[in-house]
């Protein structure tokens, strides 16, 4: 079989066990679309040979193929592709402050510290709610207000307004 591509291999040995490729991605828990496109020899859709190595791998498992000779061919065929041909580079790039706090990120308890994310934000308010409060409490209600529109009279003098006609004074002797 080492003539036939690592995609027609694939197919022929799903379809001699009559297996769809339904069927296969439901066993397997590879995507049906990533199925076909090996099948095809279409390496497109992977971003990288590790994808390709292992569903090849997994179909072929799946499917009892001689797996280190299937990996063998698509070795080969790999070789043969633009985008594949030549491994990954491994020179190091430079990792900026984004790389870092990405990483110190993912490196925290997300269980533990949204619970205490939120405690802190909830005392914050707590503690600001207070302060106005206590601000509100304490500021003379007064304060704001214009100078009004009681004039107060020149001289000081007291003036009391006349009793009515027919009025008695309380604290007046009685008459009898």
């Amino acid at each position: 079989m080492a003539s036939s591509s690592v995609g027609e291999q694939l197919r022929t040995a799903r379809e001699t066990r009559c297996f769809t490729v339904s069927q296969v991605a439901e066993a397997t828990k590879i995507k049906s679309d990533h199925i076909t496109s090996l099948e095809e020899s279409n390496f497109s859709p992977f971003s990288a040979p590790v994808y390709i190595r292992g569903y090849t791998k997994s179909l072929a498992r799946h499917y009892k193929l001689d797996v280190s000779n299937l990996l063998a061919d698509l070795d080969a065929e790999l070789a043969l592709t633009k985008e594949f041909a030549e491994p990954p580079s491994l020179i190091r790039r430079e990792k900026g402050v984004l790389d870092w706090v990405t990483l110190q990120l993912s490196k925290l308890n997300l269980r533990l510290l949204l619970p205490l994310i939120a405690l802190a934000l909830l005392v914050s308010l707590a503690v600001w709610s207070y302060t106005v409060w206590r601000r509100h409490q304490s500021a003379d209600p007064l304060s704001n207000l214009g100078p009004g529109y009681y004039k107060a009279p020149a001289e000081k003098s007291v003036e009391y307004l006349p009793f009515p006609p027919g009025a008695v004074p309380t604290n007046a002797p009685v008459q009898k």
